[in-house]
């Protein structure tokens, strides 16, 4: 009886099944009764040293059994490297990533960079219902540059968008503001939670491995930032 002959009679006896379902994958087995390369190895060291001397191993039979073995192991690791290859594949590469320049992710910040034509949106989350709303765009200084009164508002997710003008159609804002929107209810004011849109120009891709980063009004941003893409 070959080495491979005694794993698989071992195998069955453990109920270790090799019989792969159809349509499922076939991970190799793992559990107590499966047979690894190092039971290999000591299966034959201990045929080898227990065998007959006047009735040894023939060295043909041998031979089979180590390229029995080497075939084994080497769809070992085609299949590790299949696995490598998949990965790389996967939704971090640059190629997937670099769809998206061009457009515009919702992240969540406070800080609203102008888009593409100029304008500002975004959205806040009320937690509960509101008697009156207010969003504030505030420049570095701590200026108010454009303020809107939105009244009373429901509990939920609301989006809003500003064309970075005053109300003659003169430009005023070009660069980051931060978002302040003020809830008020029964006379209790809170800030609201923020998110904004913020423009996609580019790609960066990773220095070792890591996740590609996309290059945005709001600085670098991983893919995995984006609540929503427009």
């Amino acid at each position: 009886m070959s080495i491979l002959d005694t794993i698989n009679t071992i195998n069955n006896a453990h109920n270790v099944s090799t019989t792969p379902i159809p349509g499922a994958s076939t991970p190799a087995a793992t559990g107590a009764g499966a047979m690894t390369q190092n039971d290999f190895l000591k299966l034959m060291t201990t045929q080898l040293t227990t065998q007959d001397p006047f009735n040894p191993v023939d060295n043909t039979q041998m031979v089979a059994q180590m390229a029995q073995f080497s075939q084994v192991a080497g769809i070992s690791q085609m299949n590790q490297s299949l696995q490598t290859i998949a990965a790389s594949l996967g939704g971090n590469r640059l190629s997937d990533a670099a769809s998206w320049i061009g457009h515009s992710m919702l992240v969540t910040s406070d800080i609203a960079t102008p888009l593409r034509d100029g304008s500002y949106a975004g959205q806040f989350t009320l937690t509960d219902p509101a008697d009156q709303v207010q969003v504030n765009f505030v420049d570095g200084n701590g200026a108010v540059v454009h303020s809107e009164t939105l009244g009373a508002q429901t509990a939920g997710d609301m989006s809003f968008a500003w064309d970075g003008k005053d109300a003659s159609g003169a430009t005023v804002a070009s660069g980051p503001l931060r978002l302040v929107v003020t809830a008020t209810h029964n006379g209790q004011s809170s800030n609201a939670a923020t998110a904004t849109w913020t423009a996609i120009g580019g790609i960066q891709s990773p220095s070792s491995g890591g996740d590609s980063r996309l290059v945005t009004g709001l600085g670098l941003l991983a893919p995995s930032d984006a609540i929503r893409l427009a």
